[in-house]
């Protein structure tokens, strides 16, 4: 297919509904480790509060190293299905192993289970970015028309948040039922089950997508030229600490959700519900996202909607306890905002491949997705280690009635904290530099270049 082909080429469905079941899978376990896994640290395995928060940062800077490592082994893949698309099938055994034993717990003392946790946990998370890096990267490679990457994006993250509201509903459920009334064993058996549909959605995924952009055929791959050149690209860089940033609010909200129903509501049997209504405004935020674009360019829409975030997440501070209904509400109008935000920075990762390949004559997708995945996980770690270090230092103690203090520390998590950091979102996404039309030019460069043999 030649360039101006590329630039304009038009996905079916079909293309599109199997990309979007490759985040379904991956939602098995990313939602499960943002909603339920500190929680389960702390409540289930019997770790102390601090002790998780260190984890959760600790491990994921093995991630600095796994994310561009596995970006750049992506990026140098050669086989006849393409670079990128047969981790989904070379990731499955391992991803299902990891989320089993990461949720198995150990008859050990409190300092053997850290143990477990640590080498569990690392090879979670290794397991993950084997198959996700990858997955994300293909999204580069499918197409190069940018309303249908931003609309590919949509259907992605669609099937995401789909997924995350199957698994926010259903988990306290499943492990309620195949456990029996034993947690320890209902959570091994559930994640025994998501892997075993994890494989499926991933396999479909493979067998219904195509490769079709190539680096430039006399491109040299040196990974520490990689590196360089992303240090080069400022659109990069910024979308790097923007989605950072973002994260640290989603999980915020996300991991303290589960303790603010417990402890400051009262009410634990709400939590299944509260989330899943959070999930289906995400994705209908999400697929509302091919429309906005039609009326706001990528930089000025995701400023509008981190900005409702915060004020949205300020005023859910003043929400009293019995107020279900308003935070229900609170919660919904967050997450129709937020849906958008996963979309509009994954398409715009995309775009700065596409930057990179104008800037420097090389394109390395998956170092660059290898790379937002990191921040994701950065951010994501980032809030955890906050969320431990906060409710240790005003003494929380699980399975227990809170003070006034710890309480407190859940309600600020949950509302005034991640409300401040989407207004540094706000603050971030004034500096990155590219707008449509410039992404436009740029498309059209990348064309005539490769038409002229360049």
């Amino acid at each position: 297919m030649n360039s101006k082909a590329l630039a304009e080429q038009k996905l079916l469905l079909k293309e599109k509904l199997g990309y979007a079941c490759g985040d379904v899978a991956s939602n098995f376990y990313w939602r499960v480790f943002d909603v339920f896994l500190f929680i389960f640290y702390t409540d289930v395995f019997g770790i102390p509060a601090a002790a998780v928060g260190t984890m959760m940062l600790v491990t994921r800077l093995v991630d600095a190293f796994s994310d561009p490592l596995m970006g750049a082994l992506a990026d140098r893949t050669q086989t006849k299905y393409g670079k990128f698309r047969p981790y989904l099938l070379w990731g499955i055994l391992p991803l299902v192993a990891a989320g089993v034993l990461t949720f198995t717990v150990p008859d050990l003392d409190e300092s053997g289970k850290i143990v477990w946790a640590y080498a569990t946990y690392i090879f979670m998370m290794l397991a993950y970015t084997f198959i996700n890096v990858p997955y994300g990267a293909l999204l580069g490679v499918v197409t190069g028309n940018t309303q249908e990457r931003t609309t590919l994006t949509s259907f992605r993250f669609i099937g995401a948040f789909s997924g995350g509201s199957l698994v926010a509903f259903l988990t306290p459920e499943l492990v309620s039922y195949l456990g029996n009334g034993d947690e320890t064993t209902g959570w091994q058996l559930t994640m025994g089950l998501y892997g075993i549909v994890a494989a499926m959605l991933f396999s479909f995924s493979f067998y219904s997508t195509k490769e079709r952009i190539t680096p430039p055929a006399n491109q040299k791959t040196p990974v520490i030229q990689d590196l360089k050149d992303l240090t080069k690209n400022k659109p990069w860089i910024v979308l790097f600490c923007l989605a950072l940033i973002i994260m640290m609010t989603i999980s915020l909200r996300g991991s303290t959700g589960t303790f603010y129903f417990k402890y400051f509501v009262g009410r634990e049997d709400l939590i299944g519900s509260f989330s899943l209504v959070y999930m289906l405004s995400l994705a209908v935020g999400a697929a509302s996202t091919p429309l906005l674009t039609k009326f706001f360019d990528k930089k000025s829409l995701l400023t509008l909607l981190m900005m409702i975030v915060a004020i949205l997440s300020v005023a859910f501070y003043f929400v009293p306890k019995d107020h279900i209904q308003l935070m229900f509400t609170l919660q919904i109008l967050i997450g129709l905002a937020l849906g958008p935000k996963s979309p509009l920075v994954f398409s715009m990762y995309a775009d700065t491949a596409d930057y990179s390949q104008w800037k420097t004559g090389r394109r390395a997708t998956a170092m660059i997705f290898s790379a937002a995945a990191f921040a994701q996980k950065l951010g994501g770690a980032i809030a955890g280690a906050m969320i431990g270090w906060i409710l240790a230092s005003m003494g929380y103690i699980a399975n227990q009635a809170q003070t006034g203090a710890s309480e407190q520390g859940i309600v600020l998590l949950m509302t005034l904290i991640p409300g401040v950091i989407a207004i540094i979102a706000v603050v971030a996404i004034r500096f990155y530099p590219l707008t449509d039309e410039q992404q436009k030019q740029i498309q059209d460069d990348l064309s005539n270049q490769i038409s002229a043999g360049k």
